[in-house]
């Protein structure tokens, strides 16, 4: 009887263990820069991961009606393009560290999360009576 039971346990933490290692796999998201992908392509095939580096100076490219914004990624020695959809360049400059998570498509890095570096500092929400054109000018300079 009491082997029985303890089958039954091992069975059944066997199982636990199989679905939280499995589960744990497939959720894991590898963070690499662009020398550490040119490494190794084929280490990330078909896998999602998170790309980081500093956007090149010169190779932000926005497309308004379409949303698509195209870019590179670079860490210094590795340029990796990269193409991703909805998010605005306002949001981002040249020369900035930013990540990006998705997967290749080729030679070219397709984004579906764009992470950006910002300031860490706070500015007080402009008073009431300012114009939009007043508060961009304020935005800018907080830049």
């Amino acid at each position: 009887m009491k082997t029985k039971y303890l089958v039954g346990f091992l069975i059944i933490v066997g199982a636990i263990a199989y679905l939280a290692w499995g589960g744990l796999g497939n959720s894991l998201v590898y963070y690499v820069l662009p020398s550490e992908y040119a490494e190794n392509p084929a280490k990330y095939a078909n896998k999602r991961i998170r790309l980081g580096g500093l956007v090149k100076e010169g190779t932000i490219q926005y497309d308004p009606k379409t949303l698509e914004l195209k870019f590179v990624v670079t860490d210094g020695v590795v340029d990796i393009p990269v193409e991703h959809e909805g998010t605005p360049p306002e949001l981002f400059k040249d020369n900035q560290g930013v990540v990006v998570e998705g997967r290749f498509d080729g030679d070219v890095f397709k984004g579906e999360n764009l992470l950006i570096k910002h300031a860490e500092t706070y500015q007080a929400p402009p008073e009431g009576g300012y114009t939009p054109e007043e508060v961009r000018k304020l935005i800018e300079e907080a830049k």
